[in-house]
């Protein structure tokens, strides 16, 4: 518990240092383009790759405190034992979907990205630090779920 708290706050801040980077980011864009008159070359490829990183490492955070959208009609009409059995087979399928989809196929994007040395237009980054938030968040998601699992009552 004590490791899964300090992933939480290390996640959080990580999350507020991005969605701060990004308003800013923004910011300077509508000034550069209505008040200066000429728009900054960059902040539109950075807000993409900003609201990347905020999209899926908060997937992986809202996974970990257990406030996805979920449809709970059936578990709440069930008995306790039958809702700890279904939050099991739940995790069980998010486990799976993250290993493989996330995690997997994620590690594969990465590694093609970076073999072949694409980098961004406008930021000259390499593409493949972008993606790198797939696959991390997957492990992110996997030890959440795996945390669930061990913890269920």
């Amino acid at each position: 518990m004590i490791l899964r708290k300090k992933i939480d706050k290390v996640l959080s801040t990580a999350l507020i240092i991005i969605m701060s980077i990004m308003v800013v980011n923004v910011l300077w864009q509508v000034f550069t383009r209505f008040i200066v008159g000429t728009p900054s070359s960059f902040t539109d490829e950075l807000a993409r790759y900003l609201m990347i990183w905020l999209g899926i490492l908060g997937a992986a955070y809202v996974s970990g405190r257990n406030m996805h959208v979920a449809i709970d009609v059936l578990p709440q009409r069930a008995t306790s034992d039958v809702q700890r059995r279904l939050k099991l087979i739940v995790y069980v399928f998010i486990i799976i979907f993250a290993l493989l989809a996330m995690v997997v196929g994620g590690s594969r994007l990465v590694y093609i990205t970076y073999v072949l040395g694409q980098h961004s237009p406008a930021l000259q980054i390499p593409l493949a630090a972008v993606y790198l938030a797939i696959p991390l968040s997957g492990i992110l998601i996997i030890f959440y779920k795996v945390s669930d699992i061990l913890n269920l009552e």
